[in-house]
């Protein structure tokens, strides 16, 4: 069955190859209904996404995606949907999580010269697009070099976590992004929890409102898992493609995991709830 929702997408603000308008595009002619933005640690491409999608049938949902760290579960990253892109706790929060990908640009850069794998910076600056530099265009920048064969490779060989070229970065604590998610206004969901569910109790308690159970490397019997132990800590469920472009992820084009309508419908209840919490009490 083709998916109509994709909550999961990545553009040229971060770390995608399709600016946000592009996106719109492939999603309005997929016939796609609703997506959700979910640059990392930036929602700089929001304002554009929408106004793309005025005046059509496409909603699309403002939202980030927070690469956080926790002991020996490598990397956690928290979605954060409905979020207000221009609170101002979250945009001094998310330019300090951008200022660091710089800094671990350069020294990967700096790995990958001594490795013998010399990168121009101006280059890679003019693959990123945005304000956010990642590995992935490091990884295509390898590749234009001639340094490497594929994508694929540049991680496999230089830039994936025990490589020559991995450098660690500053990140916030998960709670931390939780927080900070709820304080602009936002839904926090974990993304792709397949090799972190042992830290979902504690999430739980501090705050964590949702599990992406549907995601394109998760096999069917892996999805229902998912969606029944969001059921046993009373969360919501969502689900999308992790689309960055042709050939980074798995995902080759937007909605290649079917999300079904009812997780739109669990956000938006969600939304009106903490929205209803958060009204003063008349007096």
């Amino acid at each position: 069955m083709k998916s109509r929702i994709d909550l999961h997408l990545h553009s040229t603000a971060s770390d995608g190859t399709l600016s946000p308008t592009e996106l719109v595009r492939a999603a309005l002619g997929m016939g796609l209904t609703t997506i959700a933005l979910t640059d990392h640690d930036t929602t700089g491409g929001i304002r554009e996404a929408l106004d793309a999608a005025r005046g059509s049938n496409l909603t699309v949902i403002p939202g980030v995606e927070i690469s956080t760290d926790v002991p020996g579960a490598n990397e956690l990253h928290i979605l954060g949907y409905h979020v207000d892109p221009q609170h101002a706790q979250l945009e001094a929060r998310l330019s300090a999580l951008r200022h660091a990908r710089v800094d671990r640009a350069r020294r990967t850069l700096a790995c990958l010269a001594q490795a013998g794998c010399p990168l121009s910076w101006d280059h890679l600056v003019e693959l990123s697009q945005g304000d956010v530099i990642g590995r992935p265009h490091i990884a295509q920048a390898l590749v234009d070099a001639g340094h490497i064969d594929t994508v694929h490779n540049a991680f496999r060989y230089y830039l994936a976590k025990g490589r020559s070229a991995y450098v660690d970065r500053y990140k916030l604590t998960p709670h931390e992004a939780i927080e900070i998610i709820f304080a602009a206004g936002g839904i926090p969901v974990l993304a792709h929890p397949r090799h972190v569910l042992s830290h979902i109790p504690s999430l739980v308690r501090a705050g964590l409102a949702g599990l992406e159970a549907f995601y394109p490397t998760y096999p069917e019997p892996e999805q229902t898992f998912l969606v029944n132990l969001a059921r046993k800590h009373d969360l919501i469920v969502t689900g999308g493609s992790d689309f960055h472009g042709p050939g980074i992820t798995e995902a080759s084009e937007p909605a290649v995991v079917y999300v079904p309508p009812y997780t739109v419908a669990e956000l938006s209840d969600r939304l009106r709830r903490q929205r209803r919490q958060a009204l003063p009490l008349a007096t």
